[in-house]
Order: C-alpha cells, then structure tokens, then sequence
C-alpha cells in the first residue's frame, strides 16, 4: 500500500519530515496552477458530494473574484421566477404561481422581479436584480452577484437545483441563522426552466472579499500574514462556529479559507456555504466523504459515522495554521495521502487515538513516527500562544480539542481585548464581544472572565 511505503520511509528516516509538507512547495505550485486552471463555470447537477479537491465547491469563495463579467451557463437562462411563499409552499412547489419576470431570465445585464412579504398580513414587497457577473460555481449550481435596483445594494444570489420531493437543508438552515460572523440570508425565490427544473434561489448579502483571497495575496509577495489578523480572523471562525454549534446545533462540515468572507474595510469575518451543513442526531449515522480535502479532520479519513461538531474545529487549526505558514498545513493529494501529511506532523495516532476517531476501525498497523514539534514547523518569531492554540485545535481525539468558546478565550487572542486594540490604521477593530446571552449559555465563570475584556462589559 503506498500509505505504508511513505510512513515506513519516513520512520527509517530516508524520507526527511523537517519540511513537514514533505514536497510541499511542490505541492503548492500544483493547487495553484489548479486554482488557476479551472474552468470557472461548469455547472454539474445531481446529488451533491462533497468534492475531494483542494479547490472545488467554490460557492462563496468568489464572491471575491474581481475577473471581467461573465454570461451565466446556458442552462440557467430563460428563468421564471416563483415567489418563495408560504412555508407549506416548499413541501408542493408545483402549486406555486410563478410571478412575472422582466427580461428573459439571470444571464447577465438581464433583470429578475420577484416579491417578499405578504405573509401575517405584511403588504408585498416586489424586489428587482439585476444580474452582474458570476462569482462562483460548483456541483451545487452557481452563484452570481446582482444588484437590487430598489435600494442599490449589491446581493449575492446563490442558485441551485431543488429537488421537488425535499426540502432544501441548506435553506431551512439559513433561515435560523442570526449572527455577526455569519453571512446573512435575506430571502429566497424558486424560478423555473423551460425544462420545469427548479432552481432554489437565496439572496445572501454580499461580502466582497475572502480569507483565501487574503491569504493568497500575502504568500504572493513571500511575506507572513500580520499576526493581527491571524487573530481576528480565527476568533471571528470560532465566535461564529460557537454559535452554529451551541445555539443553533448544527455542524458546517466544510470550513475552509474560501468559505470564511472579509469585509476588506472592517475586516469582519463572516461564515458562508452551509451547502454541507447539517444538525447532527447521536446515533445517527452520517456520510464521512464530507470536508474538503485539506481541512478534512482524521476521523472522517479514517471513516467515521457518528462525529460530532468537532470535526469543525480540526478545520480551524488547519485554517489558522495555513494562515501563519502561508501555505496548507496538511496538503494530502488524495484521502490517503491526506492522512500522511497528517501523521508527519502529529506523529502516529495511539491505539485508544484511533479508537476515539472510530471505534470500528480495526487495522492497527501503522509504522512509528514521531510527532514534529511545532516550534519546529512555524517560524522563530511565532507567538508561543499561537503554537499553543494550534495544538490544541489539531488533536486525534476529537473530544480533547477545544470547543469554540474555550479557543475564544485562548491567551492568543489577548491582544483583541486590550482597551487600545485597533486596526493598522488605527481604526476600531470589528465588534468581538457583543454576546448575546445564548452564546454564553453555560460557559463557566472562569471563562467568561476570559473571555470578555472589562472594558467591554456593560
């Protein structure tokens, strides 16, 4: 098995782990060429898996692009639109009565009339778009920036394939979502193709930049992110994954840097893509091929059914990670490979390890390797919190990593809660400790004392 050839050779030694990627930097140039490579506007329907591509299920991740405008795939023009009505609606969509449209669809330049309300005795709103450009594609379907002619505001509309026997999770989740750091669902229409497919249609606001983006802009210059918004970005993912997780139960199962949004100004982190989100039930079983690649914690590799929302949290450390080397952490070319990159780096798992990952794995034999210091794998000015933190984020047994409010509180993000602390150009940071009493529900006293800074305590 080539697993066991690499990590036998690394064990002897003939295969050095000082750079833990491995080949890393030629690993890199590979995910960028892919990057750069793809053609960005394939549309493929059916089921919809999550890809085992570094770089696929793109969906919000461009609503960053700034490449020229595009028409939209073919299959997408020529829309009705169908007002999203009555819940009960959802479950019978057939029933719905498609509103008028003005144009011939969403290709671009083109324009959609729609309306909102009219529900407890709310008067209708109509609500116009105008088709700019696509940012985004994917096995989900497509997303494309529009801008409402009522208000001026710029939207980013998200399309994609209902199946008219289901509800869609993503929707029904969505609409429970109320939160600072999470991108926000403003209301959803159905539209129809001359082939009576229908697509779901939610209105997202529209955050122009990403974490990705970011990252990508400082690794191209060869410098380090700033430690600054290594800290506001990553306290921002774990504020918001508290809150997905604790208050509204449910597990995103795809964080990665092209699914966290940056306002470019502010620099307020916001979670998008809840196409792979689910609230999961103990006892029930649930599909392991989940998570992109990179950011896919061990359990699932080593596949596992029953996880838990942990598996979130491994993909911060890889995020957080990724963001002070400048390049992934663990950048596995396949599901195997993936879990050697992990092994040169944390050492190989322990019996009762694997045994918390998996209770019905049973293959055992893996050679012996060390755990690479981190010290080792970050650079010498690293912050020692910082090394801490990612330790504690990047453990096997997913029940010793940290849960979100606890990585809140981490002595690395002490520097955001001095009363001084500001933006590079001395501009207040985002809003970090606003809490709404449910995030806290049943943090500790301790942890709340670390948590939130007196001076932002009412």
């Amino acid at each position: 098995m080539n697993m066991m050839r690499r990590l036998k050779s690394i064990a002897s030694g003939r295969s050095s782990i000082s750079d833990p990627g491995g080949d890393s930097s030629i690993k890199r140039v590979k995910v960028e060429q892919e990057i750069d490579s793809r053609l960005p506007f394939e549309v493929e329907t059916g089921e919809i898996r999550a890809p085992d591509q570094h770089m696929e299920s793109n969906t919000m991740e461009t609503i960053a692009s700034t490449s020229d405008v595009h028409e939209l795939p073919k299959e997408m023009r020529e829309m009705k639109i169908r007002d999203n009505k009555a819940d009960n609606n959802e479950d019978n969509l057939k029933d719905t009565e498609p509103s008028v449209v003005s144009g011939n669809g969403t290709e671009t330049g083109q324009i959609i009339v729609t309306s909102i309300g009219g529900r407890n005795g709310q008067p209708k709103q109509t609500m116009s778009y105008m088709a700019e450009r696509v940012v985004g594609t994917g096995s989900f379907g497509v997303v494309y920036q529009a801008k409402c002619l009522e208000t001026g505001e710029s939207v980013a509309i998200k399309k994609v394939l209902q199946d008219k026997r289901y509800k869609n999770r993503e929707h029904q989740i969505m609409r429970l979502l109320n939160h600072p750091n999470v991108v926000q669902l403003k209301h959803s229409f159905y539209s129809t193709t001359e082939k009576n497919e229908v697509y779901l249609n939610l209105v997202l606001e529209y955050v122009s930049e990403t974490v990705y983006r970011a990252s990508r802009h400082y690794s191209k210059v060869n410098q380090y992110m700033p430690v600054l918004y290594v800290q506001l970005y990553t306290y921002q993912i774990c504020r918001a994954l508290n809150y997905i997780h604790s208050v509204i139960g449910v597990c995103h199962r795809d964080i990665k840097p092209q699914n966290l949004l940056v306002n470019p100004h502010t620099h307020q982190l916001k979670i998008c893509d809840f196409g792979s989100a689910k609230m999961l039930v103990r006892g029930e079983p649930n599909i392991s091929y989940i998570c992109s690649r990179y950011y896919r914690a061990p359990e699932l590799i080593f596949g596992a059914t029953e996880y838990t929302t942990a598996i979130d949290i491994w993909s911060v450390g890889c995020v957080m990670s990724e963001l002070l080397l400048g390049q992934p952490l663990f950048p596995g070319e396949s599901s195997v490979d993936q879990l050697v990159e992990i092994i040169k780096v944390l050492g190989t798992p322990t019996r009762e390890e694997i045994k918390c990952m998996n209770p019905n794995y049973s293959e055992f034999k893996f050679p012996q390797i060390k755990a690479h210091p981190w010290h080792k794998l970050f650079h010498k000015r690293m912050p020692p919190e910082a090394m801490d933190l990612v330790s504690r984020l990047l453990q096997y047994s997913p029940t010793l990593r940290f849960t979100a409010l606890e990585a809140c509180a981490h002595p690395f993000f002490d520097d955001l809660r001095q009363p001084n602390a500001c933006l590079p150009n001395g501009k207040p940071l985002p809003p970090l400790f606003n809490f709404a009493p449910e995030e806290l529900a049943g943090a500790s006293s301790e942890l709340l004392k670390r948590l939130i800074p007196d001076h932002a305590k009412k």
